[in-house]
């Protein structure tokens, strides 16, 4: 299967052209370029610069739904200052006998979703680019600017209050293919890429003490996270804030229970957060994925 990467994912750095004679030659070749658009007109086209002229990429040909009017022109707009994929259709010349190429994104995002995102299923692994966040989820790059869901009970198991408590815009991430709609439309999960609870408690031991982001504070105990995939239950403590970084004492790790014991050393207010993650899989195709250890009393299985 041919692989189209999200725009901006492997460079940020734009692609151009020496001579109009390489512009040619890509034309011809129907190759897939990648620039960063610089402007976006009164008229809605984006302005491309590719070195040894001025590229532009017509209202219409920005995006796939635009000409239909099931793409808003917010989405040709948000693309100024970034990376943008196109084909180039033609180079003509304008009155002062200075080339100019035409080009179409919409092109590339066809052809990216007849040769690859049409043929995805679920449990497919592919990578991403985080778009936008919102309260109920991330919006991510799947292909050539073809956008899909990633809900928040689905980034991690660690629950989180925003998916900026995960990502931030423009991170390179992985995802599977949680669900493919009769329409087409892709739904994304995060967190079986992120390890099974054994997987994650392999990294700690009783007695060490380590770090921790306060998740959630309730009247019967404090949840710290660990990992993405892990979390603990710590004693109340007093003066104790959801988002505080932690650090903590770990009693004793339960895995027929998939529970943490822990003590809360000390908590404070810092604003890093370790937004990068360890995947245990990056690659290839899931049936399913197990969360539970074999020996646990409950079982936790994502079935793709």
């Amino acid at each position: 299967m041919a692989i189209y990467l999200p725009e901006g994912y492997q460079s940020q750095s734009p692609q151009t052209f020496k001579n109009i004679a390489a512009a040619q030659e890509a034309m011809v070749a129907g190759k897939v370029i990648e620039a960063r658009a610089v402007v976006c007109d009164s008229e809605h086209n984006l302005i491309v610069d590719l070195g040894c002229m001025k590229g532009i990429i017509p209202r219409d040909e920005c995006a796939i739904g635009i000409s239909e009017g099931l793409t808003r022109d917010i989405a040709i707009i948000s693309k100024v200052n970034k990376p943008v994929c196109f084909k180039i259709t033609s180079i003509k010349t304008d009155g002062k006998f200075k080339p100019y190429a035409i080009l179409s994104r919409k092109a590339v995002q066809i052809e990216c979703h007849k040769n690859y995102i049409e043929k995805l299923v679920p449990g497919d692994i592919i990578k991403g680019k985080i778009t936008h966040l919102e309260p109920f989820g991330c919006f991510v790059d799947i292909g050539c600017g073809s956008i899909s869901l990633l809900p928040i009970d689905a980034i991690s198991v660690s629950r989180i209050s925003h998916p900026r408590d995960r990502f931030n815009i423009g991170q390179n991430i992985f995802a599977v293919v949680k669900t493919v709609a009769d329409d087409g439309k892709i739904c994304l999960s995060h967190k079986e890429l992120l390890g099974s609870w054994e997987e994650n408690a392999l990294k700690f031991a009783n007695g060490e003490t380590v770090a921790g982001i306060i998740r959630s504070v309730e009247s019967y105990g404090i949840f710290v996270e660990l990992s993405p995939n892990l979390s603990g239950l710590a004693e109340v403590k007093e003066d104790v804030v959801v988002g505080q970084q932690a650090s903590v004492y770990i009693k004793n790790l339960i895995p027929e229970k998939m529970k943490i014991k822990l003590i809360i050393v000390d908590s404070f207010d810092e604003p890093y957060q370790n937004k990068s993650f360890e995947y245990f899989i990056k690659e290839g195709h899931m049936d399913s994925f197990r969360y539970s250890p074999q020996n646990s009393d409950k079982i936790i299985e994502t079935i793709f």
